[in-house]
């Protein structure tokens, strides 16, 4: 019963990623002509970036949650709770967007400069997640 509902959180964090992202790429049009993100990016390679951000912590998320569900809790598991706390810390401002979008309240253009200033420190903070899981 518990993979089955696993499943269904999958499915419907996959659907709610696509339409967050989806609604995420034409709100990037505000950003500064110089580039995007901190590295100065392209339009292009920055709405990747995001994207990318977005899954990864996504699937960490739910990597966390299955590992939670077996038996025991270790000193090794406790670590991997805390660092996905500190993600969900760092990619907050991505998940207010991706939250907002899906309920079609306004983002606004600070929510947007926090998204695109906090991507960076999210991406690290989700990839230390997927090095304490182990994950490729």
């Amino acid at each position: 019963m518990k993979n089955d509902t696993n499943l269904v959180i999958c499915r419907r964090l996959k659907l709610a990623s696509l339409t967050v992202i989806a609604g995420l790429l034409p709100g990037c049009t505000l950003f500064p002509i110089g580039g995007y993100g901190p590295d100065g990016q392209t339009r292009a390679d920055f709405e990747n970036r995001v994207e990318t951000a977005f899954r990864l912590q996504n699937q960490m998320t739910s990597e966390v949650m299955v590992m939670q569900e077996t038996d025991g809790y270790t000193k090794r598991q406790e670590a991997i709770v805390e660092a996905e706390q500190r993600m969900q810390k760092s990619c907050r401002h991505l998940n207010e967007y991706a939250s907002r979008e899906m309920d079609g309240l306004n983002t606004g253009f600070l929510l947007l400069r926090r998204v695109e200033s906090s991507v960076v420190e999210c991406e690290t903070s989700a990839r230390q997640v997927q090095a304490l899981l182990k994950l490729p």
